[in-house]
């Protein structure tokens, strides 16, 4: 019996450690060293409530706002995931058509691929400087205001990932609606 409660202690003393003990000195050392990435990245509205985190996407469905990708989980964070679907999948076909009549492409005038295609975990907060301009004439014509002025604000919003230059630029959504509804 003794050697059960010295093996309850030391399984209680171990959980204390590593559970309690490891959490709070990595929180710890987040809120210290990065505190706006520990406490989510959240992104304030003018009147300083919380709008989302600059970590995860969101719907966006009216015209005077910019659009981000599609979303195989409905852009639930909790439900994060692709849709799993095969390339040869007609689903997928159906979904990059619905999504050119949404943003009305034409082969005149093409849809870019990351706007007709969900990311792998479907939250993801970014399109890119491509997928941007394509919708800066919409979103001018229903806040109106110059196409160059809205340009503007995605040209200066537009960053290059990563460490190293790849050419390719991308857009927070959340980010850039925010600034056009700060303007």
């Amino acid at each position: 019996m003794n050697d059960l409660f010295a093996s309850l202690r030391v399984c209680l003393a171990t959980m204390l450690v590593c559970v309690v003990g490891y959490t709070a000195v990595v929180l710890g050392f987040a809120a210290v060293c990065a505190p706006d990435t520990a406490s989510g990245s959240l992104l304030r509205a003018k009147d300083g409530t919380v709008v989302g985190s600059r970590l995860l996407a969101q719907a966006f469905t009216r015209p005077e706002y910019f659009w981000p990708r599609p979303s195989a989980c409905d852009w639930n964070g909790a439900a994060a995931g692709g849709s799993n679907l095969s390339p040869c999948n007609p689903a997928l076909a159906e979904r990059a058509q619905q999504a050119i009549a949404r943003f009305g492409a034409s082969a005149a005038n093409p849809l870019p691929a990351d706007l007709a295609t969900a990311s792998g975990s479907g939250l993801d907060p970014h399109i890119s400087a491509a997928a941007a301009r394509f919708q800066v004439a919409r979103v001018a014509a229903a806040r109106n205001l110059p196409a160059a002025e809205v340009q503007a604000v995605v040209d200066r919003l537009a960053v290059a990932p990563g460490p190293f230059p790849t050419g390719e630029r991308l857009v927070n959504v959340l980010e850039l609606n925010l600034a056009l509804e700060r303007r």
